[in-house]
């Protein structure tokens, strides 16, 4: 007997057994909607009537998608109400009552999990009696609300612990980390695990156990323990979050007071959990970058820019990379792991074995981690072909060249490389600043030239800056576009101007920082301490240290020649930078920088800075904070950190006043996803927007006055600040109750692809 719905069918074997399959009508995700709730509601229904005088027997939940279980609720539903505490209430009481009703039935139930499972879909399987996972690579399991700024509020914060207690409980809700098969069942998340073709006669086998019996108390969700292990979290999540994400010790407190509740009083903790951190400024901005992800991912050509309908572009299969150092090995992985075939090129062999040995433990690390099978991760590493000679490129669809940052050296790469590969093929360079009109000078097929800009690490970072010259064509263009898309990469278009965009903004906030501690004589370790409590993943001069002090002195000097009225001044601190990488002062990579990391006694962690270097605090002066009062401290780190903060507010306005790129989505997301630029903040112009235009205006005029002419407020601000206007549609400051989606995003939520969490 079979039952067909929209979004979920039914079929009930002569064995007793009801298959429910999730299956969203054109669609390529599973999700929980209004019409999905109603159609779970009525085929329970159906089952609460036959179980008690019919033929179920048992019940098994499926997803006809093969590589997507659930991906739980409809957040684009989900933001585009009034966020009231009726209809947040609602949303919830909807879960509850609906997953309450799963577990309450009186025969077995499975979910058989084969995709992505995670948000609202694991919930679902938590109210089953059984789980089974597919151990495949497309399986994953996880709870990423709170990386949004809620919390699983449909039954996962209270049966979670009580089915795997509250210590791995705790690490799976405030990590958002998705567990494959094998961790699955490890944790005991799962109760078993199947190949594919096994994973119905799996789910067959845990029906005929029956009714899941009560669980067994779990020492760690004992009163005394779990309020040890709350506090233990708690203390994690500060060192982690600083106290910037109110959605984690939320969490922590909810499931742990759970343990000791009613399923009653639990569920109502949850929800009134959910209703409150839905309408906090943290959670509205985490929602925002989820869309402006979906955003990226649907990416087109600029307006514009038109393909010739009788030149249709081809899709990527095989990519040659140039340069087999750090960034050239890990395109090639990355590249590689995707399924494309890759000619890995180097005239250094022994460059050439570095970056394959490079490829084979980035590889390998994956596939201990399960983000490939063994037989998927040594596959990939086969799809990478080493060469050091010549070899015919007229079968690549596309080149990346990834050598050194010297112009006269891309520019004879690209003449020879044109002449190598077939008409039509695109060459495209991973410059992180060097102009592409002027790596293509010269060329015949100018036009074919495009930037592809990766950020490191390859295997790490989602953003690609995908840089149009002025006379990059529209196939170049889309080939670029088509090839990162393709490869699962997040693009943003930007114009081919100094720095493009993510340098162009973080390169001053470098120097800045790098000013206050030389010439002003503030500590390195003050001045990234205040960025990390402002919510920066690390401080700019230990950033330094990571991209290499001689890197960014080089890419600081290209951005001052060619944009001086952006960068900083280059007073003492220059003369400090270059005797810095005269001694060798290199960073980490040298070992030593602005601190030291070869010493026996440097610091890890996210709260702990290394050591600072001693040679180089011994070089310049610096002031010291003993004997002065709270107040003149805290006055003076607000005005250290409005000095580090406003001047990439100040360059992102300037980028897009200059169309780098074509809107304030662009801009923001291009630094939280380059940077990690405080995300809980939603990027440098959505901070504005909340602080308030006029107010960072008039302190950019103060600081022009007091600190340098580079912080006059760009004419964007100005503009904005004198009408009342900005840069997103209906940003208000200091509002809390609705959600900050401005009109454009509300239209592209409206005709985007529903999305779950």
């Amino acid at each position: 007997m079979t039952a067909d719905f929209q979004n979920i069918h039914r079929e009930v074997r002569p064995d007793g057994l009801c298959l429910l399959t999730f299956d969203r009508a054109e669609s390529v995700a599973n999700i929980f909607d209004t019409r999905t709730f109603e159609e779970l509601n009525a085929h329970l229904d159906f089952l609460e009537s036959q179980t008690k005088t019919g033929p179920v027997q048992g019940v098994v939940f499926l997803s006809a998608k093969g590589k997507i279980f659930i991906a739980g609720a409809d957040l684009h539903g989900f933001t585009s109400g009034p966020m009231t505490d009726e209809r947040l209430g609602n949303i919830i009481d909807n879960g509850h009552r609906t997953f309450n009703r799963i577990a309450a039935l009186s025969v077995p139930t499975v979910a058989a999990v084969q995709g992505v499972c995670v948000g609202g879909g694991l919930e679902l399987t938590l109210a089953c009696d059984w789980r089974v996972a597919c151990n495949d690579a497309a399986t994953k399991l996880g709870l990423p609300e709170v990386q949004i700024g809620i919390l699983p509020a449909w039954g996962g914060s209270v049966r979670l612990p009580r089915l795997v207690g509250l210590p791995k409980a705790l690490e799976i809700i405030l990590t958002g980390k998705q567990l494959a098969g094998v961790p699955a069942l490890k944790s005991g998340l799962v109760d078993d695990i199947a190949y594919p073709e096994g994973m119905l006669a799996t789910a067959e086998r845990l029906v005929k156990r029956g009714k899941r019996p009560a669980p067994k108390a779990i020492p760690a969700n004992l009163p005394g323990a779990r309020q040890v292990v709350a506090a233990l979290a708690r203390r994690n999540a500060l060192a982690k979050t600083r106290g910037n994400y109110p959605a984690a010790p939320r969490a922590i407190a909810v499931a742990t007071a759970a343990l000791g509740a009613t399923e009653e009083n639990a569920l109502r903790l949850e929800r009134d959990a959910f209703i409150d951190l839905a309408k906090t400024e943290a959670a509205r901005h985490l929602m925002g970058i989820f869309f402006l992800q979906e955003r990226a991912k649907k990416t087109r050509l600029p307006a514009d820019l038109a393909l010739d309908p009788a030149t249709s572009t081809q899709p990527v299969k095989k990519v040659a990379v140039v340069g087999a150092g750090l960034m050239g090995a890990g395109i090639a992985q990355w590249s590689a792991g995707r399924g494309l075939k890759v000619l890995l090129k180097d005239i250094n062999a022994a460059a050439l074995a570095k970056g394959m040995q490079s490829i084979a433990k980035i590889f390998t690390d994956a596939a201990k981690r399960r983000v490939f099978t063994q037989a998927d991760a040594q596959a990939g590493y086969d799809r990478v072909v080493p060469v050091s000679g010549d070899v015919p490129l007229r079968g690549v669809d596309l080149v990346i060249e990834a050598a050194v940052e010297r112009l006269d050296l891309k520019q004879q790469i690209f003449t020879s490389l044109e002449s190598q590969v077939a008409p039509g093929t695109v060459l495209a360079t991973n410059t992180s600043a060097l102009s592409i009109d002027t790596i293509a000078e010269g060329l015949q097929r100018p036009g074919s030239v495009v930037g592809i800009h990766f950020f490191n690490p390859v295997h790490r970072m989602q953003l690609v800056e995908i840089v149009r010259g002025a006379r990059t064509d529209a196939a170049a263009l889309n080939t670029a576009l088509s090839y990162v898309k393709g490869i699962g990469k997040l693009p943003v278009i930007v114009k081919d101007t100094p720095g493009f965009l993510v340098n162009r903004v973080l390169l001053p906030y470098m120097s800045e920082a790098l000013r206050l501690t030389f010439e002003d004589g503030y500590g390195a370790e003050r001045l990234d301490r205040l960025m990390l409590d402002f919510g920066m993943p690390m401080g700019p001069l230990r950033l330094l240290d990571e991209v290499g002090v001689d890197v960014g002195n080089h890419v600081a000097r290209d951005l001052t020649r060619r944009l001086p009225g952006s960068m900083p001044p280059d007073g003492g601190a220059g003369a400090m930078v270059g005797s810095m990488i005269q001694n060798g002062w290199l960073g980490r990579k040298a070992g030593k920088g602005i601190y030291l990391y070869d010493s026996a006694d440097a610091k890890k962690g996210d709260d702990a800075l290394p050591p600072l270097n001693p040679e180089l605090a011994s070089a310049h002066p610096r002031r010291t904070t003993q004997g002065q009062d709270e107040t003149h401290v805290a006055k003076e780190d607000a005005l250290l950190r409005d000095r580090l903060v406003l001047v990439m507010v100040n360059e992102a306005a300037r980028v897009l006043e200059e169309a780098v790129v074509a809107a304030p989505e662009d801009v923001d997301f291009g630094m939280i996803m380059g940077t990690g630029w405080a995300p809980f903040r939603g990027g440098p112009l959505r901070y504005a927007d909340t602080r308030g235009l006029p107010e960072i205006v008039a302190r950019l005029n103060e600081l022009a006055a007091t600190a340098g002419p580079h912080f006059r407020p760009a004419k964007r601000l100005r503009e904005l600040a004198a009408n009342g206007g900005t840069f997103y549609v209906s940003a208000k400051p200091g509002a809390t109750s609705e959600p900050s989606l401005d009109a454009e995003a509300k239209v592209y939520v409206e005709q985007a692809e529903p999305v779950g969490v």
